[in-house]
């Protein structure tokens, strides 16, 4: 599979701390490979929009939709607690 970043995503992505962006890149590395990764933890965040939600480190999750080979990176937000 591929990965993409959309806009919104690339933004965010930018303006999260360099650990985090480390971790951003190693986790959709990890995605590209196997979306069940267990340091994943990937789960159907939004059924109707078909929307998921990985986790990038502990405190921080990225959101991502499937459209054919491709997994595109909607946002990367700090995770509220």
């Amino acid at each position: 599979m591929k990965v993409g970043f959309s806009e919104r995503s690339r933004k965010s992505f930018r303006d999260a701390p360099p650990g985090i962006q480390r971790a951003i890149l190693k986790q959709t590395r990890r995605l590209a490979q196997n979306l069940y990764h267990p340091s994943l933890r990937a789960k159907k965040y939004s059924e109707s929009e078909n929307v998921w939600q990985p986790r990038a480190s502990k405190d921080w999750r990225f959101y991502f939709t499937i459209e054919g080979d491709t997994y595109h990176i909607q946002n990367i937000t700090p995770h509220p607690k």
